[in-house]
């Protein structure tokens, strides 16, 4: 079974159970005001394990689904099977670290503030996946575009959101997980610039 099938699994059982017991979404969710008053940094990770309806869950876990399984094929092809899973599960639970890091940052003072999901690993994740396949074929809404032009509106989207704040949504999570992935992979094979860059500059409609 992939680890990508072992993420989504987990995901889903602790979400399921963290709905139906308030004191365990109370103690796992991010709250910044909790980690910085009483060092629960554990929470840095958990919140990741956590959504906040089926909705949010379906979409960041269907989004795994579909890029999980290129980037544990990459890694383990390059870095052989063990070790590559085990650098697919570093992007993705770092994924989900990083992305709480603004969060806290933010929101370090506010006892009221709490924030969950899996979108900093996902994001880490799917772009990750684009590094590798910059030009395959995205499907947005039913409209299908490359990677690359993906990355693009979705980042700008991302940052466009969270500074206007409007919705309840951690766009700068998705931001930082999707630089974190960028940078983690570069990271672990350089040769991936050139290969993303030649795959753009050869693409065509």
């Amino acid at each position: 079974m992939s680890l990508t099938f072992i993420f989504i699994g987990i995901t889903i059982a602790l979400s399921l159970y963290a709905w139906n017991n308030q004191t365990v979404l109370n103690k796992w969710i991010m709250h910044p005001y909790s980690v910085r008053e009483y060092k629960e940094y554990y929470r840095f990770l958990t919140s990741g394990f956590l959504h906040a309806d089926y909705g949010h869950l379906f979409f960041n876990m269907l989004s795994l689904y579909f890029f999980g399984d290129i980037v544990e094929y990459y890694f383990s092809g390059i870095f052989g099977s063990s070790m590559g899973i085990l650098l697919y599960a570093t992007l993705y639970i770092l994924g989900i670290i990083v992305a709480n890091i603004p969060s806290y940052l933010d929101h370090k003072n506010d006892r009221y503030y709490n924030a969950l999901g899996a979108s900093g690993g996902v994001s880490a994740v799917v772009f990750s996946a684009i590094l590798f396949q910059p030009t395959a074929q995205i499907y947005v809404y039913f409209f299908p575009m490359p990677g690359f032009i993906y990355a693009v509106l979705y980042s700008a989207y991302s940052y466009y959101m969270s500074k206007r704040n409007l919705d309840n949504i951690g766009h700068s999570a998705h931001l930082w997980g999707a630089g974190f992935g960028v940078v983690f992979t570069l990271l672990l094979k350089p040769s991936l610039f050139s290969h993303f860059i030649n795959e753009i500059l050869n693409w065509s409609l």
